[in-house]
């Protein structure tokens, strides 16, 4: 029986190096509009007493590389909830890279087969893969599928908006993200 085919390992370090940080990464992007609503949702996102405890306790390293551009919808929602995370922990480093930057990374985060941004992988500090996140919360992805086997994608976008609506300071993404941060931080099992 054929073997499939090994993967190449990526160099995450190599590759969270190449990316730039949420500030210089938005100063280059292309859609003033979309730069300038990332920016008021940074600063109208509250995280809960409890998150930003938790972030400012965290014992080791999380590297991100969130693979984003700034003409998407969905980075615009959830890339300044990211960085709001990495504003309140020292030891949350995330650095921005775009689809055609590190076509061979992107390529193993696609969604149901279709490119979609953004996807935020989160690594060890010791750069060991210990998740991914994106395009949007699991509970949406979940409903776009539905739609598309249903040949009523229209519908499950108008849902995936109403959830959006009800949930404005993006509590859904938070707790998601603060998941993906506890796992690549544990010192255990």
């Amino acid at each position: 029986m054929p073997r499939p085919p090994i993967l190449k390992p990526i160099d995450w370090e190599a590759v969270h190096q190449s990316g730039l940080p949420f500030a210089q990464w938005l100063d280059q992007g292309e859609n003033p509009d979309h730069q300038a609503r990332m920016r008021a949702l940074v600063s109208e996102l509250v995280l809960s007493p409890e998150t930003r405890a938790l972030l400012a306790g965290l014992s080791r390293t999380v590297n991100v590389v969130a693979i984003a551009e700034d003409w998407c919808g969905d980075v615009v929602r959830h890339a300044p909830v990211l960085e709001v995370l990495a504003q309140a922990s020292k030891r949350l480093s995330v650095r921005y890279v775009s689809r055609e930057q590190h076509p061979d990374v992107f390529v193993r985060f696609l969604t149901n087969g279709g490119e979609a941004i953004p996807k935020f992988v989160f690594l060890s500090d010791k750069w060991v893969e210990c998740g991914n996140w994106g395009p949007m919360p699991a509970q949406h992805r979940r409903l776009i599928a539905r739609g598309k086997a249903a040949g009523d994608v229209g519908a499950a976008r108008r849902r995936v908006s109403a959830l959006y609506d009800a949930d404005p300071n993006c509590e859904e993404v938070v707790a998601e993200l603060v998941e993906l941060i506890v796992t690549a931080s544990c010192t255990r099992p």
